[in-house]
């Protein structure tokens, strides 16, 4: 026995795990051990890195605590964030106010190259906020709740909120690009799909970590069934193509480049505020410059 050694117990293989990656990210050697009579979990560390241990697990702890609106998903080990529903409500909301005869938000925020090529650069931003009708708006906010609180859960409201929103505000930029200036397109399919390519990301650093099969199996059913529900179960007739691999093809790069860098990085409280603002700042702004147009 290493009697310069010190245990910190730990409820479960996967605590043992977080709070592993917790202590590397402190320059804490550390290495997970099991009781074979107790079957109990705990982390060996050098008796004298003991209190910096235990101090770094507890902010750790403190800063990850989760709020009630925050559930994991039974079996998948899957965080789902409840907020989500705000900003659903907002494209509810906006559906609802143009329904009603109070602006034609449609023609105000809609993507339109022509115009984007005269300057409504904000047209980039609002369209993703628009839908053509109820079916459309209905397709994107029953997979976008599953999959934008899921992103939320993984990466942070704001990150979960912020990177697929520049994911889809990327979708409308290609087709900007590539499209001839008669295309006018609206909708939050890309940015729905920016959500899965962020959860697609998380296998960069699940892979990294060490997950085992069947963990990895799980989030990989689950996964499926969430593009399938994308996909094959939409009710529109003019799929964007273009748009939706664009927004997941940003969302993964995004997704990617927060999953494999520091552990603590997009669970930190200030690049979640920071992101947030962001997202409420690219919302706002381009809505106010669209309704200040005739």
């Amino acid at each position: 026995m290493n009697l310069n050694a010190a245990l910190i117990p730990a409820r479960s293989e996967q605590q043992a795990m977080d709070w592993s990656l917790v202590l590397l990210s402190q320059d804490i050697e550390t290495t997970i051990e099991r009781d074979p009579e107790t079957q109990a979990w705990a982390l060996r560390v050098d008796a004298l890195d003991r209190t910096r241990a235990v101090r770094a697990i507890r902010q750790y702890i403190s800063e990850n605590r989760r709020p009630r609106w925050v559930k994991e998903l039974p079996g998948t080990g899957m965080l789902f964030d409840g907020r989500c529903l705000a900003w659903f409500l907002f494209l509810v909301f906006l559906f609802a106010f143009e329904a009603m005869g109070q602006r034609d938000l449609s023609v105000a925020g809609r993507m339109d190259n022509q115009l984007v090529r005269e300057g409504a650069w904000w047209r980039l931003f609002t369209a993703v906020t628009l839908h053509g009708d109820a079916a459309h708006l209905m397709a994107n906010t029953i997979t976008g709740l599953v999959l934008v609180g899921l992103a939320m859960g993984a990466f942070g409201p704001g990150l979960g909120l912020f990177l697929p929103y520049l994911a889809g505000t990327a979708g409308n930029l290609v087709g900007y690009l590539i499209y001839d200036d008669t295309r006018r397109a609206l909708g939050a399919s890309g940015m729905v799909m920016g959500a899965l390519g962020l959860l697609a990301a998380q296998w960069f650093a699940l892979l990294r970590h060490g997950l085992s099969p069947r963990d990895l199996a799980v989030r990989g059913v689950l996964s499926g069934c969430l593009l399938l529900l994308l996909l094959g179960l939409s009710p529109e007739k003019n799929v964007d193509v273009l748009a939706h691999v664009t927004g997941f093809v940003v969302g993964l790069v995004l997704g990617a480049i927060f999953a494999l860098g520091p552990p603590a990085l997009h669970r930190n409280a200030w690049v979640s505020r920071i992101a947030a603002a962001l997202f409420v700042v690219l919302v706002l702004i381009p809505w106010g410059l669209a309704l200040r147009r005739p």
